[in-house]
């Protein structure tokens, strides 16, 4: 008996020990930026495209100035946003291209541990490092704040952090939601919305672990604020043609001259600094998703 305990003992110990390996934080190889130029007025327009001021600005101070503190209502507690100024000692300004790299693609902070999914890293992992480069020559150009990040406020056992090596490896995924795009111009807009746009962190449905529910992908999701609900935007729920959603991107008018309102008015002071061929990209893309119609009223 006690050489199977002991055996049973040596099994669990393998299969912990397992588990933390696989579940261990998976940064960028070391060489990932080797080659890359970088373009920071590029990296501008990838800075709209992500909708860093969104989450990083403080409410009351400039778009530029990415101090943090926005807070973000959850299941699992309140997040907050930090801040990713260049200040060196409460920003990033101390960290190498390729910690920020990690950050945004990989969910891996500067010292190595799990960063929380509030910061849509799932999507940015499908960023073209060219794109991410560009970015953070971008961030390098900004004005640093000394303000202290505020800490998030989670319950057990959200609060630690090593969970999150599970919940990676259920959900950051490579794959495309739309595995073929049938337009280079649908392509595009694949990218502009899975990626960088991460429009689905607010307009899908999310499953018990918080991960995306990829089967009713843009088909709206209650408001973590507990206040209404985003809305469907697949042909199922969204009958605009792709000039009206181009439209809309660009200044915020829907097709009844009603104006954007909350936080999508924020991310069309994005969008509206991109490309007509990109608007129109991420028009043809939504357009092209499968359509999940709506519940009945």
């Amino acid at each position: 008996m006690r050489r199977v305990l002991t055996g049973l003992a040596l099994v669990a110990l393998v299969v912990l020990a397992g588990g933390a390996v696989a579940t261990r934080p998976q940064p960028l190889a070391s060489d990932a930026l080797d080659g890359l130029t970088p373009d920071a007025g590029h990296g501008a327009l990838v800075y709209a495209a992500a909708g860093c001021a969104s989450c990083h600005a403080a409410a009351d101070g400039p778009a530029d100035v990415l101090s943090g503190g926005k807070a973000f209502v959850s299941a699992f507690g309140t997040f907050h946003a930090p801040n990713i100024s260049q200040d060196p000692d409460h920003g990033i300004g101390g960290w190498s291209d390729l910690q920020i790299a990690d950050a945004i693609t990989q969910g891996v902070g500067a010292d190595g541990a799990h960063l929380y999914p509030a910061f849509p890293y799932t999507a940015y992992h499908k960023a073209d490092l060219q794109d991410v480069a560009d970015l953070i020559a971008h961030l390098r150009t900004l004005p640093a704040d000394p303000t202290p990040s505020q800490p998030h406020d989670l319950s057990f056992p959200f609060n630690i952090r090593a969970t999150l090596g599970v919940w990676k490896a259920l959900y950051l995924k490579d794959d495309w939601v739309m595995a073929e795009a049938p337009s280079p111009e649908v392509a595009r807009g694949r990218y502009l919305v899975e990626a960088l746009g991460h429009c689905g962190e607010c307009h899908t449905p999310r499953d018990a672990l918080g991960g995306l529910d990829r089967s009713a992908w843009l088909s709206g999701a209650p408001n973590p604020s507990g206040k209404g609900r985003i809305p469907n935007i697949t042909p199922g729920g969204l009958s605009w043609s792709e000039g009206e959603i181009a439209e809309y991107l660009s200044s915020g008018f829907t097709p009844d001259f009603d104006t954007a309102g909350g936080e999508m008015a924020e991310v069309v002071k994005n969008t509206a600094q991109l490309t007509d061929a990109d608007r129109a990209a991420i028009a043809a893309y939504v357009k092209a998703v499968p359509a999940v119609e709506d519940p009945p009223s």
